[in-house]
Order: structure tokens, then sequence, then C-alpha cells
């Protein structure tokens, strides 16, 4: 528990207000040297600033995220609109963070990419991650979502299968466009994430002109417990811009950083980036008269049958003061909810819910939500105790301290009273492993490809054409029948493409690249012999 007794500005005879110390609060009064038997050495065992230091060193990573470790962030603030068109927001849910006209609630935001490591280039073909925390009244509601709207798969179970086929190769430790089309040959439901990952929209141009998207399926509930599904998109209002493969490389010959430095220089410099949401509403049952599946997150909600409504703006309007500390260490989780929101019965997003939460949990630790960037700007008072790292007890200020548990006649913490009427949907069915009936796998990607203006399907088909030119044959024919079952051109595009490329010398190349192993060998060919020294 911390010493309510500390003085912050206490200090010794010999500090000032700049006096570098150790974690104990010593003075350092030599930073340069450690403690030696003569100037040479040996060094002593007993060097405590030294090894406070050091050892502090080896352990300042923590794990980095399996997925979405590539990131930057901001703060800022979401205002609502309050109003559902031309109707109260109340009407469909009690989310007090919408349901109130004006009211601004502050906001972190993590800009990510999905696949590759810390310090990627941040022109590499990926989905980007769109994750928002609402500091709310009722407590933190996490969006998490990517900047697509929809994504490969639509059940849990594959969900690692996904990541280690697009991950690299476990031996070589290089991505590899075989082994990411050789597990989406087998999984045409990934057809509709895959059209747009290979066009433009998979290489956003910066994190300031990109959307958002929850990409899941929620639901939203009102004061009768009266429940709708719902979909949320981020759109910016400084444009929408993508880029083309060559040009993303021409980027990143430059700077592989850009995405991260655009958006603290537009903040710094006061051009602060703005998204309005947009959320569609749709009854909560099975529509049957729909030719897929509402609760699919390989679908898209088409406007012009469930219309995009605004209900608030975003804007992001203060940069970290560490990144480590509130960009590195933020933490979310699609289960983090508020009152008047709920989960769909999305397989994808109830598995995501224990995936995110328990993946924080080992990469920052038990406590991860005693952070400040993690915290709620509300008070806490919990029955939880102990675990690494943890620095403060989220004690009641009138809860009797020896107990840590609930129910209690001796001033434990008590349940809160509920407002509103719980969401009670009724549910039956057998027990099964089964996929969902109305699968239509190929529509909406033929839909996608057909609304792509040309300059977007011609990178599209070169993207793909390059990536699948060096894969087995027999994975090739597979994705030609798939992209022939999304559009008819779409799969004849790509099969004249890879028939032009037959008996070249075609080498195996990560998602769109071209001239991989060319690149290779001229960094020796081009390399300048030096004498050794």
């Amino acid at each position: 528990m911390k010493d309510q007794n500390q003085d912050p500005n206490k200090r010794s005879d010999n500090e000032t207000d700049e006096t570098l110390t150790n974690r104990q609060g010593h003075p350092v009064t030599n930073n340069q040297h450690v403690r030696t038997v003569g100037d040479r050495g040996p060094t002593t065992l007993e060097n405590y600033d030294f090894l406070e230091k050091i050892s502090h060193f080896d352990r300042e990573r923590i794990p980095e995220r399996v997925v979405h470790a590539r990131g930057t962030g901001a703060h800022g603030y979401f205002e609502s609109y309050g109003t559902y068109g031309d109707e109260p927001i109340s009407k469909y849910t009690r989310a007090k963070v919408f349901t109130e006209k004006g009211k601004q609630t502050p906001v972190f935001v993590r800009f990510s990419s999905v696949i590759h490591g810390g310090h990627s280039p941040e022109t590499l073909r990926d989905p980007r991650g769109f994750a928002v925390k609402f500091y709310t009244e009722d407590g933190n509601w996490d969006l998490v979502g990517n900047n697509l709207k929809i994504f490969f798969i639509r059940d849990p179970l594959k969900f690692p299968d996904l990541v280690h086929a697009f991950k690299p190769d476990p031996v070589t430790n290089v991505q590899d466009g075989e082994r990411i089309f050789d597990f989406i040959s087998q999984t045409p439901e990934a057809m509709h994430m895959i059209t747009f990952l290979f066009s433009p929209w998979g290489i956003p141009a910066n994190y300031r002109m990109m959307q958002g998207s929850g990409v899941n399926t929620y639901k939203w509930v009102n004061e009768e417990g009266n429940a709708v599904l719902v979909k949320y998109h981020w759109e910016p209002k400084q444009g929408i811009k993508n880029l083309t493969q060559k040009e993303a490389e021409a980027i990143q010959a430059k700077n592989f950083n850009h995405a991260t430095l655009d958006l603290y220089e537009a903040i710094e410099d006061g051009d602060y980036p703005e998204w309005e949401l947009y959320v569609q509403i749709m009854s909560d049952d099975a529509h049957r008269e729909l030719d897929f599946d509402p609760l699919d997150p390989t679908k898209l909600w088409y406007k012009d049958q469930f219309p995009w409504v605004p209900v608030g703006r975003m804007v992001l309007n203060k940069n970290p003061e560490n990144y480590f500390a509130e960009v590195e260490q933020a933490a979310f989780g699609t289960g983090v909810l508020v009152d008047g929101l709920d989960f769909s019965d999305d397989k994808l997003l109830q598995g995501r819910t224990f995936s995110y939460s328990d993946t924080q949990r080992y990469r920052v630790g038990a406590n991860y939500l005693q952070l400040p960037i993690n915290a709620p700007k509300k008070r806490v008072a919990t029955n939880q105790r102990d675990g690494q790292m943890e620095y403060h007890v989220d004690i009641g200020p009138k809860q009797n301290p020896h107990v840590n548990y609930e129910p209690s006649l001796l001033n434990g913490l008590k349940e809160a009273k509920q407002d509103g009427q719980d969401h009670t949907p009724y549910v039956e069915g057998e027990l099964q492993r089964a996929s969902i009936d109305r699968r239509n796998d190929y529509g909406q990607a033929g839909e996608t490809y057909r609304r792509l203006s040309d300059w977007e399907r011609n990178d599209l088909i070169l993207n793909l054409v390059n990536t699948l030119a060096p894969c087995h044959e027999d994975i090739q024919k597979q994705m030609i029948d798939h992209f022939s079952q999304c559009d008819p051109e779409y799969g004849r595009r790509v099969k004249e493409g890879l028939e032009k490329q037959k008996g070249a010398d075609t080498h195996r190349q990560p998602q769109g690249g071209v001239d991989g192993d060319a690149a290779m060998h001229a960094a020796e060919a081009l390399g300048h012999p030096s004498d050794p020294y």
C-alpha cells in the first residue's frame, strides 16, 4: 500500500530538484564508474547502484505482443451527439457515454499493425489495429478493432493457426507467401478479407487517414433490457488514403516509422486528427431474409440496407509523455464493456473476449489494471488482492481491511444497485461443433472486387500474382478456383498473371512483395569491401 505520509518534495542536504537518485531514493554521486580495486579492476560485488541499474535494464522490456506488436498511440476525447438520427439514443442504449449530448469522455487510442514485430516498417501489408479505451463514469470501455471492417475467420478455434500462417516460418524466420496461401486456400471464408488486404486497403497511408471498425457485432441495451445488434465504424475527417505496393516500398526506403511520426507531429503541431463514430443497428434476431448471418465477422452490413448513423466524434489532442508507460503497457480487451453495452453471440467475439485480457495478464502482469494508462478514471474498490507488482490495494474508504470477500456483515464491500433491466435473451439448442448455416463465402468478396476502382483492382491482382507465383501449383489452382467463385474476372486475371510468370525465376516473397531475392543478392554485390581492424 502507498505510504500516505510520503512527501515527494523531501530531500537530503546534498540534493536539488535535478539530483539523480536510485530507486531506493539514494542520491547518486557517481554515475560514470563502477567501484573497482584500483582503476583497472577487478569489480567488487557490492556495487549497489550498478546492480540496481543494470538489473532493471535487463528487465525493462515486457514480452512483446504476439499480434499488434508495432504500434503508437495518443490521448483525446470522445464527444457524444446524444441522438441516433432524429431519436434520443437512449431508445437503444442506456450507456452514459452516449446518452448525454455534448458529453466528453477521455480516451486513449492505440494504432498498430498486426503480424509484424515491434520495430517493423509501417509500410508492410497488414491489417491495422484501431483500439479505443473510453474512461467513462461507469468504468472503462474498450472498443478493440481494426481498420478493415471484416476478418479472415469466423471461429476462434482457428485464430492461432491463422496467425501462425502469417507469422515468419518457424525454421527460416521469414514471412512466406506460400505458408499464408497454404492456409488461406483451405479457408474460403477468408476470401473477402484477402481481397481487401492485397488491394491498396492493405497499406493505409498513415494512421490519421484510415478508418476504424469494431469488426465484430455487439449489442446495445436500453433501460427496459431490450437489445439491438450494433456495428461500430470510425470515419476519419482527414479523408481516407491508401498506398500501392510500389509506393509503400519507396516510402519504406526513406522512413520505416512514417506513420508513428506523422501522428506525433500532427498532434504536436495542433493539427488534431478527428474521427466520427457511426453505428449500424439491426434487430436482434437471425435475419433469415439475408444471405449471410449478421453475426459473421467476415461480412459487411451494406449501408443501403442498414444505414450508417453518426453518434459522436473523437479528437486526439495529446501525445504520450512516455511511450513504454502509455503505449506499450496499454492493455485492451473486447470483454471490457460498460452498462448498456453487451456481447452478441458472434463466436469470434466470444473467443477474443477471453484471449485479449488473458494475454494482458501474462504480458503485463496480474495487476495490469492498476497501471495509470489502464486504470479507470474513477473509484475502484475490489476484493482482489496480491499478485506480482501490486503497488496499492483497491480498498474502499469505509471497507474493513480484514474483509476481502463478499457477502459480509463486517463492513465489507456491497453489490451496487442496478438501475436498468437485465438483457435476458432466450437461448436453446444442441451443443455441437458446427459452422453457421449461411456461410456465403464468396458473395461479398466478389462484390468488394467489383466495387474497387480500376487502380485498386490492378494493384490487387499484381500483389496476389507476385505472392502466389512461387507457391506450390496445387495452392495456385485452389486460389484461382476461390477467386473465380468470387467473380469470374477476378479468377481469370489471377490465372493469366500466374501463367505469364510460369518458368520465371520466382522466389518466395512476403505479402505483395517482388524482387526480394534480387535485393538479397544485391546487398552482397553492392557492398563495399573494407579491411579488418
